[in-house]
């Protein structure tokens, strides 16, 4: 997993520097991005690998942009950096970082990408698991080694549409966040806010981003012990979940979310979803009235590798046929 890192002599604007950018050290100009080439070992498709990361069209922490390149704003150990992944010739992933977490990025890249995954692991036995993994042959589970950047999006998204949940990430990053370094000034990316800048939101900008009082307390609840939460990436899936799910307000659904994409965990399967069952039991046994024990049964010889199995099923294209009504959205900031 050879990488080099090359200065480059751009430099590029920002946004105006905000306050909160200025005390976290955070450049007002983008300076030479550190860069680095990676080459995989087979076949990678960055959409799928990076898509996971991504809350919406709107998510001011990811951009794609007409030259294929996905762009990610991020809160490292080292400090707010801006990653820009793009494909380059003969197979490579081309890498370019700013901001005090460049280096941790790009030390980083290999893992994120899915460097550490396996599909090989994986073996379909039902037709479709087959087919879908043949015609996704760059598929890899991405793996950040961050939790909370997936923890807060994932309880914005407890018990609510993804609409709502967008819009509410969408709002309180933009509010709250800081200006994303580098040369992102057209891109409108924004760093999310760090733990003590997320305590201190007013209860009426979590009321007017649409998030009730049970997910913002445990948003609040979450981010006083963040650094113990971190710890979580580093840990295997059963200890990992635990930790995490000692936080009240914080469940299996919630875990799963987070761990999926924080530590690339395969059988991180989803539990407790509106969704899911039904399209997992449609799926695989047709049988769209699947609950979670029904969607477990049938997802149990792929015991290890269930997230991945999930992931092959939804992106199959097949979705349970509807027989009700949607879930509606609901409007908590005109209360």
């Amino acid at each position: 997993m050879a990488g080099r890192f090359a200065p480059r002599t751009a430099r590029t604007g920002l946004p105006r520097q905000s306050p909160a950018a200025a005390r976290e050290g955070v450049p007002a100009s983008s300076g030479a991005p550190l860069t680095r080439e990676w080459t995989p070992e087979g076949p990678i498709d960055l959409r799928l690998v990076l898509g996971p990361l991504r809350r919406g069209a709107g998510d001011p922490t990811f951009r794609t942009t007409d030259d294929g390149s996905f762009w990610r704003a991020t809160r490292t150990p080292a400090g707010p950096g801006t990653l820009r992944v793009r494909p380059a010739p003969g197979g490579r992933v081309g890498a370019s970082a700013w901001g005090p977490g460049a280096a941790w990025l790009l030390d980083q890249l290999p893992e994120l990408l899915g460097a550490g995954d396996d599909p090989d692991a994986f073996e379909p036995r039902h037709r479709l698991l087959a087919l879908a993994r043949h015609s996704r042959p760059g598929l890899r589970l991405l793996r950040t080694g961050l939790v909370m950047e997936s923890l807060i999006p994932s309880i914005l998204e407890q018990k609510v549409t993804t609409t709502e949940a967008y819009r509410a990430w969408r709002l309180l990053v933009r509010a709250h966040g800081t200006p994303a370094p580098g040369p992102t000034a057209g891109l409108g990316l924004y760093v999310m806010p760090d733990p003590r800048t997320w305590a201190l939101v007013p209860s009426w900008e979590w009321h007017r981003a649409g998030v009730d009082g049970k997910r913002s307390a445990t948003v609040l609840r979450a981010v006083r012990v963040a650094r113990r939460l971190e710890e979580a990436a580093g840990m295997e899936l059963p200890e990992a979940r635990a930790r995490l799910e000692l936080i009240p307000g914080i469940g299996p659904w919630t875990s799963a979310e987070t761990l999926q994409r924080s530590n690339g965990a395969p059988d991180a399967v989803t539990t407790g979803d509106y969704h899911l069952p039904g399209i997992v039991g449609h799926a695989l046994a047709d049988d769209r009235h699947a609950d979670d024990a029904r969607m477990l049964e049938l997802l149990a010889p792929y015991a290890g590798q269930r997230h991945r199995a999930t992931r092959l099923i939804l992106l199959s294209g097949v979705s349970r046929p509807r027989r009700g009504p949607r879930m509606a959205p609901g409007d908590i900031a005109s209360l």
